[in-house]
């Protein structure tokens, strides 16, 4: 797949105009959007994500398509764990409703950034060693472990080193100051919570940006269709969240199901580690040849049925358990 250097700037031209433009809108006008209004939102980036796969399909074949979609799919899953978190966040330092629409752009923007320069790490780091996918592979299979292994009534946020170190030494107010980072207090200035939330949000994207970029590497070695799924991933993010609303507490298998994802991704990688196997104490430093390779169009067939089953299963099961929600 070759992708000219005019073709990249014009996409990171686009995305960066599109958060502008949100970062511009929020900013003039800070709310909690409306359901109708969240929807059509995430309606219009879906669409715009499956618009793009048909022009990569023109452009550059079904394959190319196929393994965006793929990659799209699995990030925007793994997305819903990063909701997960951010309403965590939102809950435990009580940010107001007016302001939570800019925090959450502004850990989008700090996500697709870190993801973005992981990614090209990645491709760096693959593009010599092919070995490193052995070692995606087994990251995934244990994230995949811990995930499965997590209870899901556990929603506690633990404060990292990071967080803790701001409290510890930033002079931070008690109360926010709508969507401003510093405040007057008794002619004091101080940094409002607003900060720490700052903190919380970018530091949790770091963590997340550490599972999601090996996932997708094992689905597309395309740097492009690596960084435009994560791209349209992100970007309905904010809208779904607010979209969503109370149906995240429903998905309680979400987890089980990212689960599954991740370790077949993983077992992927592995199996084409060892397709393309170069290290001398595996095989004499010579491919596996049983390895098999799994095809893309197998690849986005079990992240959809594991996404939808995951889906239907949780609803059905709270609903069972709580019939008023039905």
């Amino acid at each position: 797949m070759s992708v000219s250097t005019l073709v990249w700037l014009t996409t990171v031209v686009v995305v960066v105009a599109v958060l502008a433009a949100d970062l511009f809108v929020v900013s003039r006008r800070p709310h909690r959007p409306s359901m109708r209004e969240a929807g059509l939102w995430v309606l219009l980036y879906v669409v715009l994500a499956l618009v793009f796969a048909v022009v990569v399909w023109l452009v550059w074949g079904q394959r190319y398509s196929g393994e965006f979609l793929a990659g799209w799919l699995t990030e925007y899953s793994l997305s819903f764990d990063n909701l997960f978190v951010f309403v965590i966040i939102m809950s435990r330092f009580r940010v107001p409703a007016a302001a939570q629409q800019t925090v959450l752009l502004i850990g989008i923007v700090v996500a697709l950034v870190l993801r973005g320069a992981f990614i090209a790490a990645g491709s760096a780091v693959i593009s010599r060693f092919s070995w490193v996918f052995y070692v995606f592979g087994a990251f995934l299979v244990w994230t995949a472990i811990g995930l499965a292994r997590h209870d899901e009534n556990d929603d506690e946020f633990k404060e990292n080193v990071v967080l803790r170190q701001v409290r510890r030494m930033v002079p931070t107010s008690t109360a926010f100051d709508g969507v401003r980072l510093r405040t007057t207090v008794d002619g004091r200035r101080l940094f409002t919570p607003m900060l720490v939330v700052m903190v919380a949000i970018g530091t949790t994207d770091l963590l997340f940006a550490l599972d999601s970029i090996p996932a997708i590497f094992g689905l597309t070695k395309q740097p492009y269709l690596v960084f435009t799924a994560n791209a349209f991933a992100l970007m309905g993010l904010m809208q779904l969240f607010f979209l969503l609303g109370g149906l995240l507490d429903r998905l309680v298998f979400l987890g089980k199901g990212l689960a599954v994802v991740l370790g077949f991704i993983g077992v992927k990688l592995v199996l084409e580690a060892l397709h393309v196997n170069s290290l001398p104490f595996v095989n004499g430093g010579e491919p596996v040849g049983w390895a098999p390779e799994i095809p893309i169009s197998v690849s986005l067939a079990v992240i959809v049925a594991v996404l939808a089953v995951t889906t239907v299963a949780s609803l059905l099961h709270t609903r069972r358990r709580n019939p008023a929600q039905g």
